[in-house]
């Protein structure tokens, strides 16, 4: 990284030679797969939040696969019960657009707003005209995981990431998990790919195929 940042500097300034810049490119860092929960271990990490309010936010994290930015804006008024769909405000690219609000999820939801009565805001921290902020929530999710005997290193994107793949392997389609995300491109949603346990053992080996002639061979 030293080496390519003196060779830019050396072009740019020393030679002049601004425009041999940007065929030095910087090396591009080693991608990192997320890391993803099984069903069981999210069960576990949602159940040992005691705070209802916040195991409800992680079960918008999880059932809904928002961001924890789109969750903690989440109003009222975006949860349609008649069409069982949430809509999302002003997601990452100031971008809208809808979920699946499952059944599960609207229960959940239910419960929780007998208990709090949420007036707009559907999550309200200690000011009642704002939601809990992302770290209050990262440390109830932290603490939670270490009740749960989870030792994988998670955090709230954890459970969109373990969504997505779950559905993945479920077979749902790439382009459907794309708009329920919110990427923009599907390269994006096309890195679960490489964490989709359960389709790599379903697929079934070419050497399968063949193997009994094989063995006959012998």
């Amino acid at each position: 990284m030293q080496v390519i940042a003196a060779l830019r500097f050396l072009y740019r300034f020393t030679l002049g030679r601004p425009e041999m810049v940007p065929k030095i490119p910087y090396p591009r860092g080693k991608r990192r797969h997320p890391v993803v929960l099984s069903t069981q271990e999210v069960v576990r990490w949602l159940k040992a939040i005691p705070n209802l309010k916040h195991r409800t936010v992680g079960l918008v994290l999880y059932g809904a696969v928002l961001r924890i930015s789109e969750a903690l804006a989440l109003e009222l008024s975006d949860i349609d019960s008649e069409r069982m769909v949430i809509t999302v405000r002003h997601g990452k690219g100031d971008a809208d657009r809808q979920v699946t609000l499952s059944e599960m999820l609207l229960k959940a939801l239910r419960a929780y707003w007998r208990a709090y009565e949420p007036p707009s805001c559907l999550f309200r921290g200690k000011d009642s005209k704002k939601p809990p902020t992302v770290s209050t929530i990262q440390r109830a999710l932290k603490a939670a995981r270490h009740r749960a005997g989870i030792r994988k290193k998670t955090s709230a994107h954890t459970l969109r990431h373990s969504y997505a793949t779950h559905l993945l392997e479920a077979g749902t389609d790439l382009r459907v998990i794309q708009t329920l995300l919110g990427h923009s491109s599907l390269r994006t949603t096309a890195s679960y790919t490489h964490v989709t346990t359960g389709l790599l053992r379903a697929t079934r080996s070419p050497l399968d195929a063949v193997s009994a002639e094989l063995l006959d061979a012998e």
